[in-house]
């Protein structure tokens, strides 16, 4: 007999947002055994209802998240197991909509209960079929663009802590990125910044390429772990059936920890690091290993938010991310810290796939900016600066407010020529150590009435 239609009334223990019940052995040893991952379905006399999924088997206790919480639920309620695990619409009719954490929509559209579902824990594409990644996605933001270039397929954080626009450049990444459709979840959000997203989204008219899976801090911490999943499982569809170029955004993934942290607590499992999992390594891998370019389909690119309570890098959770993802970028006094970020995909696109003065000019920029942050130093402790130094300081200036500025808007062309500008302006030719054919090519005439240089 299928588990659908048997309830187990022997509930043992509610422990937070977890309900342990009896299901005999004879009930698991069946055509149908209770899984692991399997959903089930909690009943309660007094009208409580409630999805939930199972997470440990002990002989005959089965442990169960629910995913309405379980204020309101007593001991007299039933569990029956569906026999299959979570599963999340799956069609173009997503896109332009926002869902719960339980994959059950969040706006006012239509009914999409005819749609396909497709299992979140399914298995991932076969690795065959991936490739080196080669091809870049264009954000707008110079910081990003000119100096750590976004690579399709890649998987990368931003690092921040508390009171930083994070979740403002994540949605201008989202909004000005390169990409087909944008898959956006969020993890324990206040309803201000869900709504951010999402007027911002409908405000710049890309919220038709966008799909939003959203868990709110009022929302069970249950559907919190869904949440990456779902944004995940409909993403990689969308890359390897439609051949799309989907970019997942991710905000914040330390409150997913977080939520791993609390349900494991509950479950009395051994916390390790500052009362994390052991396993917080091999979950966070778990997501982020979905980032993929198909030889023979599209892409899938994962940016994410990791806060760093205290700004501590060494905090569990972005000490984790950092031997998973291929780089960060670092997030501080509404800047994006050159010296902070990086990206280890990007010498597969700069100057391959960009222009050629690409790789001279980052680096250069860079090697001037470092000087500019000695002689700012030099400054602040009262040694005499010379002429040079002076010349750093102003270049300091105006990088910052040209290019380190999250609120700035360049595409990568505009920024090289920026960047020619910038350095025209305080250096001399001879100062640049740059390839003269380069140098001829692309550094703006100190002629006033250049173009160019009026230009900027």
């Amino acid at each position: 007999m299928s588990h659908s239609l048997v309830r187990y009334a022997r509930i043992a223990e509610i422990v937070g947002d977890l309900l342990k019940v009896q299901v005999p052995e004879s009930a698991q040893s069946h055509e149908n055994p209770v899984a692991f991952g399997d959903l089930g379905f909690v009943e309660d006399p007094n009208g409580f209802k409630s999805l939930a999924r199972v997470i440990r088997i002990e002989r005959e206790l089965v442990s169960l998240q629910v995913f309405a919480g379980t204020k309101g639920l007593s001991t007299r309620a039933s569990v029956r197991f569906l026999g299959h695990p979570m599963r999340v619409t799956y069609s173009p009719n997503v896109l332009g909509r926002v869902f719960r954490g339980d994959g059950t929509p969040f706006d006012t559209g239509p009914s999409l209960s005819a749609d396909p579902r497709i299992e979140i824990d399914g298995p991932s594409a076969n690795p065959a079929r991936r490739v080196l990644a080669s091809k870049m996605v264009r954000t707008d933001v110079p910081m990003i663009d000119i100096f750590n270039s976004l690579v399709e397929s890649q998987k990368i954080p931003i690092f921040s802590v508390a009171g930083e626009p994070y979740n403002a450049l994540l949605a201008r990444i989202g909004i000005q990125a390169d990409a087909d459709i944008v898959v956006f979840g969020g993890l324990g959000l206040i309803f201000d910044d869900y709504h951010f997203f999402l007027r911002q989204f409908e405000d710049a008219g890309v919220f038709a390429r966008t799909v939003m899976f959203v868990n709110l801090a009022s929302d069970p911490v249950v559907e919190r772990l869904l949440v990456p999943d779902m944004a995940l499982a409909v993403a990689e569809r969308f890359a390897v059936e439609e051949g799309k170029r989907v970019l997942v955004l991710l905000s914040d993934m330390t409150a997913y920890a977080d939520a791993m942290k609390e349900v494991g607590i509950a479950m009395e499992a051994v916390p390790s690091n500052r009362g994390y999992m052991g396993d917080l390594y091999s979950q966070l891998a778990r997501r982020y290993e979905k980032a993929a370019d198909f030889k023979d389909g599209g892409s899938l690119t994962i940016l994410t938010v990791t806060t760093m309570p205290g700004g501590d890098v060494t905090h569990p959770v972005p000490d984790n991310t950092g031997y998973i993802t291929e780089g960060q970028f670092y997030l501080h006094d509404r800047m994006l810290d050159p010296f902070g970020s990086l990206s280890r995909l990007k010498q597969h696109v700069v100057g391959k796939v960009t222009r050629e003065d690409h790789p001279q000019i980052m680096n250069t920029m860079i090697r001037f900016y470092s000087g500019a942050r000695d002689a700012e130093q030099k400054q602040a402790m009262a040694f005499d600066l010379s002429e040079f130094d002076l010349r750093l300081i102003k270049f300091g200036a105006l990088f910052r407010e040209r290019f380190m500025d999250i609120e700035v808007r360049l595409s990568l062309e505009a920024g090289l020529d920026l960047c020619w500008q910038t350095l025209a302006e305080c250096f001399e030719r001879d100062e640049l150590l740059m390839r003269d054919h380069l140098i001829d090519k692309y550094l703006p005439r100190p002629d006033p009435g250049d173009p160019i240089a009026t230009a900027a």
